[in-house]
Order: C-alpha cells, then structure tokens, then sequence
C-alpha cells in the first residue's frame, strides 16, 4: 500500500522530509531483499509520489544509508530488544545513517520526521514510540555505541567480513584504502570525443557554462562536482561522455588501429564500443546477450555519430552469432563481482556472496577459452573486469595462459595521445592530489601467437 501524506507537492518544491525518509527505507528494504539499488529508487520514487529536488534528496539519504549500513545494523543490535520488523528496521538504519553525520541535520528534527515517516505506513505506524525511543537514545550515548561497535569490522569497514579479510589476505599494503574508498561518493568523469572536440576547447566550454573540472587524461576530465548531463555543453551532440578513468583505459589498452575488425564482447552499454570508434576508423561488433541492454548501445552510438555492428548473442555460444570471420583485436569485459565499482554501487557489497567469485571466476575462463579461436594469429585480446579480487582477475588469465601455448601475456601500457613516449600503466594513471581516483578495474593483455 502506498504511503499516505496527501496530494503531491508541486514539482519545484521538496516533500516533507518524512516522506523522503519513508521513501528511501523502502528501497533499502528492498535492496535488503536482494533488489540493486537504482530499481528500488525508482519504484520507491513513483510508489511515494516524490518529484523535483525530493528524488534526488531521497536518493542521498539511500545512498547514505547503504554505504553506512553495516554501521547502522551494529548500532540496532544494541539499541533493540528484539530486531523488529523489517520495514521498521530498514526506517530505523535510514535515521542512523543521518545521525551518523553531526551538523547534517538537526538530530531533534531528524528525529521527529523520522517518527512522522513511520507513521506514513501502515507497516511502520505501530513502531513510531520504539524509532523515537531507540533514535534518542543513540543522540544521548553517541561516543559510547559508536565506540564500542567500531570493533566490529562491519561495523567499522561498512563490508561484509568475508569481503574484508580477502581484501586484507590479497592487498595486504592497500585493503584499508580500497574499503575507505569504497564508502565515498564517486567522482564524475568526462571522455571528450576527439572526433568533435577537442580536450582543451570542451574544458573552456565547461568554464563558460560555469562548470569546474580538471584534466586527468588524453580525453578525460573530472568535475569539481558531479552534475545532471543536462547542464553538459553539447552532451546530446556527442562531444562528450561519462565514464570512470579506469574504464577509459581499456579502449586505447586494446591499441585499435584503422581497418581492423574489433569484438566488444559483453559491450552493453556502449562506452568502450563508442571509446574505440573514437580512436580509430576501425569495423566494431558489439555484442551483448540483453536485448534491452543493447538499446543502450544503439543509443550511444547515435549520440556520438559513431557506427557499429550491435549484436544480441551469448559470448558462450559463438555458433550462434560469429560469420565465421576472425577479429584482429577482442575485448572481453567480463561480467564479475563488481568489487571496483562498490563506491557507485554500495549494495553490490551486501548483495554478493563468498560462494559468487568463484562461479563467476568459472564464467570468465569459459569465455576466454570460447573467445581465443576466434582471434587472428597475432592479434589482441584485452581481457577486463571492474574488480579488486584475484580470483577474477590475475587467477583467471594466469590459468588461460597455462592452458594455451599459443597464449602471450603482454606488458600493459599505455600511451598518451600526441606523446611518443610509452610508460607502465601503473606509473602513467593520473594522479589527484596524492591519490589516483578511479574505480578497481583489472586488465591483462594476451597476444596470439602466429
């Protein structure tokens, strides 16, 4: 049953806190019932009838939420007597997480439209006492709970454990990093396309439309602050695209020259398909098993003026989708945990399980290994993944080039467009500040030998 709370306020102006509040427990309830986050937004979104500045507002308090929430449930434990229902418990972590925040909110006014919010729902109202008692009590023995469930590494690392002791065992010098970075907003990056800008002439259109950003790459900028691609000069005439520093890597990675024939394995939803016909005047099929998806793709391609051959076909049944034709170069994104992309995803991390890398591990060596046949004698095969763990990355291509004599695993370089000189990915990343800022991608390079 919806929420009750009257007739929808005018698109230009925000709902009652409450409803936001109400509105973002529901989709972290469902996100707790194993939905992705951004479907749960949506439906929470249209079944709270929330417009204008309350969705982005209600998606803020989600996404807060999710990040803190292995904080917020250690926090419950000790604030509940019994664990109450679930609705009530999901209203109950989305309160926390505001509070966690000092200064954000007043905690009397959070409180109070945190009460009002349980009283929007039938499945909520009867708990309203209980969300005031339990959230007054943690605005009056703050340093004490926060101290004490701070031992606790979900609490403190907001992952679950499994995920951080394998962090730990496989990143010994740099787990810290990775789960602290994983619990901040991502940045917004751009990829200029070359074949309608250039780097220096959309930066300048940046600042004339008022937006701040800084050169990280040959085609990428990062935002001073994230921004709705509306506000985006020339967005919908293609001369820019999102997309992450890491993922920009993969298009010059896979060194695409004019005239040969590319596959773009698991493309949707375009951006490296898009980034290598940016690069070079080369014959791209990008095949993708979702139907749905690969609108995505069509989509990007028309935007950015670029053509491609998009394709629906499954990368472990070739038969059913490869002319016959091999490819020159092959990038295999492959589907994974996406372990590297948990700060732009928060619920990935409680939505995996222990049990998912290895069968996901499984899918990446079949792919491979169904893949290699249709590469060129000394052609290139980029494979990808968005993920911090080894078992999806150097366990997987260590094990195919094992298997495979005619298997040549290459130095993965980059170069910087106009530059003649080539440098160790790891030394030429950009860097912002002290830290490179992009998210966890892997990427092997493996020559077929002739």
């Amino acid at each position: 049953m919806p929420a009750q709370g009257g007739a929808d306020p005018p698109a230009a102006l925000r709902a009652p806190l409450s409803r936001e509040l109400c509105a973002a427990a529901w989709a972290l309830e469902q996100v707790r019932a194993g939905q992705a986050l951004p479907p749960a937004l949506a439906q929470a979104a249209q079944r709270h009838r929330l417009s204008g500045p309350s969705r982005p507002a209600m998606h803020d308090i989600a996404y807060r939420a999710v990040r803190r929430l292995g904080t917020c449930l250690a926090l419950a434990q000790r604030l509940n007597g019994r664990e109450p229902a679930r609705a009530v418990g999901a209203l109950q972590a989305v309160a926390l997480a505001q509070l966690l925040e000092p200064g954000r909110r007043h905690e009397a006014v959070l409180v109070d439209q945190a009460v009002a919010a349980a009283r929007l729902e039938p499945a909520t109202q009867a708990a309203a006492p209980f969300l005031n008692a339990t959230l007054r009590r943690f605005t009056r023995e703050r340093d004490a709970l926060l101290d004490a469930v701070m031992r606790d590494p979900e609490a403190r690392w907001n992952h679950p454990r499994w995920w951080i002791d394998r962090l730990r065992h496989e990143q010994p010098a740099h787990w810290q990093q990775v789960l602290a970075a994983d619990n901040e907003p991502p940045p917004m990056t751009l990829r200029t396309n070359p074949r309608r800008t250039s780097l220096d002439a959309y930066r300048r259109a940046l600042a004339d439309a008022g937006i701040g950003a800084e050169v990280l790459g040959p085609q990428a900028l990062r935002l001073d602050a994230p921004c709705d691609v509306a506000r985006l000069p020339g967005f919908d005439a293609g001369l820019v695209s999102v997309q992450d520093l890491a993922a920009q890597l993969a298009a010059p990675l896979l060194d695409v020259r004019d005239g040969q024939r590319v596959l773009d394995a698991c493309a949707a939803p375009g951006g490296k398909t898009t980034h290598l016909l940016e690069l070079a005047d080369c014959d791209v099929t990008a095949l993708d098993v979702d139907p749905a998806r690969l609108e995505r793709v069509r989509e990007n391609l028309a935007r950015l003026g670029l053509s491609a051959c998009v394709r629906e076909g499954d990368v472990r049944r070739p038969q059913d989708w490869w002319d016959g034709r091999r490819f020159d170069r092959i990038l295999l994104d492959a589907p994974c945990s996406a372990s590297g992309i948990v700060r732009r995803h928060p619920e990935i991390r409680w939505l995996r399980r222990r049990s998912d890398l290895a069968t996901l591990s499984r899918q990446q060596s079949e792919m491979l290994t169904l893949l290699w046949p249709l590469l060129e004698p000394s052609g290139k095969l980029l494979y990808a993944t968005c993920s911090v763990f080894r078992a999806e990355g150097e366990a997987v291509i260590e094990r195919f080039c094992a298997g495979h004599p005619d298997a040549e695993r290459l130095a993965v370089h980059w170069r910087w467009i106009g530059d003649a000189q080539d440098s160790l990915l790891d030394q030429l990343l950009p860097r912002s500040g002290d830290t490179r800022d992009h998210d966890g991608f892997f990427y092997a390079s493996v020559s077929k030998r002739p």
